[in-house]
């Protein structure tokens, strides 16, 4: 009986020291070879400054830019998650009817039925940086008139930014709103 205790105790420490320390390194050192900018996130920087990280996303209220998706955790990266609310829990329900009408106020030329769901309903992370490209096309008319340049102007600056599905295959199309929002700062100087 005691060396049955002495065993698994020996095994529970093996088994502590390779999944705290040993797998975490091989994970770091896995991310600085093979992951882009080896392993560090990707930085964006306007006028010299770094204004975010690309993969987080972050809050844009303003008409003059882009909004991504709501978040359920305020968009910090220390806490993500969702909000664990399901489809039927009336404080949900009213939430997105909040933000719908929100988003109708800043865009009255769409109908209830044109507000994209991502729009109005938030990510399994609360931080996800990047929308469809039909979010961003919605989103045009509204920026558009703020910043006071043709529709078009901005339209081809969304398909500048969009990315494809990796491979063509995997995954939707998407607009990293955090780039789209600097390029349309640089294209149409914004500070």
């Amino acid at each position: 009986m005691k060396s049955n205790l002495i065993k698994s105790l020996r095994i529970t420490l093996v088994f502590c020291l390779f999944f705290a320390v040993c797998y975490i390194l091989v994970l770091w050192a896995y991310a600085r070879i093979a992951g882009p900018n080896e392993g560090n996130a990707e930085l964006a920087t306007l006028n010299g400054k770094v204004v975010g990280a690309v993969n987080i996303g972050q809050s844009f209220t303003q008409d003059i830019y882009f909004w991504g998706r709501p978040s359920a955790v305020d968009y910090t990266a220390d806490g993500s998650g969702g909000s664990n609310k399901g489809p039927t829990n009336e404080e949900y329900l009213n939430e997105v009817e909040a933000r719908i009408d929100t988003f109708l106020v800043h865009h009255p030329y769409l109908t209830r039925k044109d507000v994209p769901a991502e729009m109005v309903t938030a990510s399994g992370s609360g931080l996800d940086p990047d929308i469809t490209p039909e979010c961003a096309y919605v989103q045009i008319k509204r920026i558009a008139l703020a910043r006071n340049v043709s529709e078009d102007a901005i339209l081809k600056l969304v398909d500048q930014q969009k990315e494809k599905p990796f491979l063509s295959l995997f995954g939707p199309a998407k607009v990293n709103v955090l780039k789209l929002n600097i390029a349309l700062d640089k294209e149409f100087n914004q500070k």
